[in-house]
């Protein structure tokens, strides 16, 4: 199993673990004429993951078998859930799909991959994506390669599917149906108060939700809701983790209090903090005003004993303007 690195990561992966879920993911952001034909009953995740080692650390996968009209085909589902894009993407999803070929392939009897009307299944890549920047990597694998543009059906070719969650207007997420709603609502980038403005604009749609669902929305809420408030992550996760659809308003009345508590603390820490410097700033100058008094007393003493002046200056440290200042100052110096 690929070693999943990032909780953001892990919440969207048990998430669309759900194959109810992950078909309202097609139906709501795949515009293709075979998602109408798609039926969750006989939607079968595969209970393995094909990252590679060499990508292992960087996101999560699911992949998912499904018959259309008696044809099986392999959904494979790249979870790309960093803040910046990856221009390798293409390269690694053909790497990732002909891991699967080779894994149905081994488990194939050979009399039957043999035969030729065998055909290995289809395999559709999506990429769920929620950075920040625009998705600016080539979609078409044949326009990643150099002087691809030179030859035709002779080079290898494939197009993948992009869920950008970032680039979705918010009243377009808002009229969809069903739960993957509040996910992609949710999961747009803001401030803490953004989300709670977006918790309420939704909370009549949460309490609607079956409480299996709910459950799921949940573990994956907790991971969103920890990143905007991480200093007081242990009382957010207590809060979402006590909610059900019916108790959703006071669920988001209690997350609203933690965040009003959270800002209050940083004021009062931010004062604090002033009044320590201001009260450090003040020390210090304290100090340097003791320093340079001890210097003139010093320089006092040794004018009444008729030093020379440079010597004066060498022994305290005092500037030439310094002394000549404290000269004048003196009674019977020079005016």
């Amino acid at each position: 199993m690929a070693e999943i690195v990032h909780p953001h990561d892990r919440g969207y992966k048990y998430l669309l673990s759900s194959e109810k879920l992950f078909l309202q993911l097609l139906q709501s952001f795949a515009d293709r004429g075979w998602v109408s034909q798609l039926d969750v009953h006989t939607i079968v995740r595969v209970d393995k993951s094909y990252i590679l080692q060499d990508f292992n650390a960087q996101e999560a996968d699911l992949v998912y078998r499904l018959k259309i009209k008696g044809q099986e085909v392999i959904f494979y589902l790249l979870l790309e859930l960093q803040s910046t894009v990856d221009f390798q993407m293409p390269y690694r999803l053909l790497l990732y799909m002909t891991e699967i070929w080779r894994d149905v392939l081994k488990n194939t009897p050979k009399e039957m991959a043999e035969r030729k009307d065998f055909r290995l299944p289809p395999v559709v890549p999506l990429v769920l994506y929620n950075g920040a920047d625009n998705w600016t990597v080539e979609r078409r694998f044949r326009e990643t390669l150099a002087g691809g543009e030179l030859f035709g059906d002779e080079l290898i070719d494939f197009r993948y599917l992009l869920i950008d969650v970032n680039r979705y207007e918010e009243e377009t997420l808002k009229e969809l149906p069903n739960l993957i709603k509040a996910v992609m609502l949710l999961d747009r980038k803001g401030t803490s108060e953004s989300l709670i403005r977006r918790l309420k604009e939704i909370a009549g749609f949460l309490k609607t939700v079956p409480a299996e669902d709910y459950s799921l929305f949940k573990s994956w809420f907790q991971t969103i809701a920890i990143q905007s408030m991480p200093e007081h992550a242990a009382e957010v996760s207590r809060i979402i983790a006590e909610s059900s659809p019916e108790e959703v308003t006071r669920m988001i009345y209690n997350f609203e209090l933690t965040v009003k508590e959270m800002k209050e603390e940083a004021t009062l820490l931010g004062e604090a903090r002033g009044k320590a410097e201001g009260k450090a700033e003040g020390k210090a100058e304290g100090k340097a005003e003791g320093i340079l008094e001890g210097k003139l007393d010093n320089a006092r003493r040794m004018l009444a004993k008729n030093l020379p002046e440079d010597l004066i200056v060498e022994l305290t440290g005092l500037s030439p303007e310094q002394l000549a200042c404290l000269k004048n100052a003196s009674p019977g110096g020079d005016h």
